[in-house]
């Protein structure tokens, strides 16, 4: 097998975490898969595999922050040259296509774990927030002060996970004009904010 630059550069928890990346691509492996499944798709050992990550949700927690961390890569590009409502519609659009079913339910059985043991899943809670940030910094650009534009990123991320979730559970094929709604939302808050006030009598 011919190593990645990852994989040859890399320190041995990375070349492995590289190795699970190529062999599942976008998709993340089933939580009913054993570690000795994913490690022979993965051309490696499953003691490997338990001694770097710990369990299976370490496996998929590390996966997920990893494919998160490339995804922002490109949606990063959308934030350079667009709008906040830009990304918001680039971030719906890029989990709600067919292949990352896979990876958003696997999002939302990895977070129900996180919620239980937190200690476990630090690293990726703390990586949780960056679409947030980014959605805040677009925010800040198009006139909101710091504060506003952070309230504004965390509602519209928590609308947009909470109907991946419907997605997920019950899709009703009703969720891009949920979308158009959120982004309607931002609209008006940035509207009252410009409106000049009543004039001093």
């Amino acid at each position: 097998m011919i190593l990645s630059s990852a994989e040859r550069n890399g320190d041995p928890r990375e070349r492995l975490l590289a190795r699970l990346l190529d062999a599942f691509g976008a998709a993340l492996p089933a939580p009913e898969v054993s570690l000795r499944e994913i490690a022979a798709r993965a051309e490696t050992s499953h003691a490997l595999l338990r001694y770097h990550f710990g369990s299976l949700p370490g496996v998929l927690a590390a996966m997920l922050k990893a494919q998160r961390s490339r995804d922002n890569e490109v949606l990063l590009e959308a934030a350079r040259e667009g709008t906040f409502d830009d990304l918001v519609m680039a971030i719906w659009r890029a989990y709600t296509r067919p292949e990352q079913l896979s990876r958003v339910r696997g999002f939302f059985h990895v977070v129900g774990l996180a919620a239980y043991r937190p200690e476990d899943f630090r690293e990726f809670i703390d990586s949780l927030d960056d679409l947030t940030k980014m959605l805040a910094s677009l925010a800040e650009r198009e006139g909101l002060d710091t504060g506003e534009a952070m309230t504004l990123a965390t509602v519209t991320v928590a609308a947009i996970r909470g109907l991946l979730l419907q997605e997920v559970l019950t899709p009703t094929g009703h969720s891009e004009d949920a979308v158009a709604l959120i982004l309607r939302m931002g609209e008006d808050r940035a509207a009252r904010r410009t409106r000049p006030g009543p004039r001093a009598r």
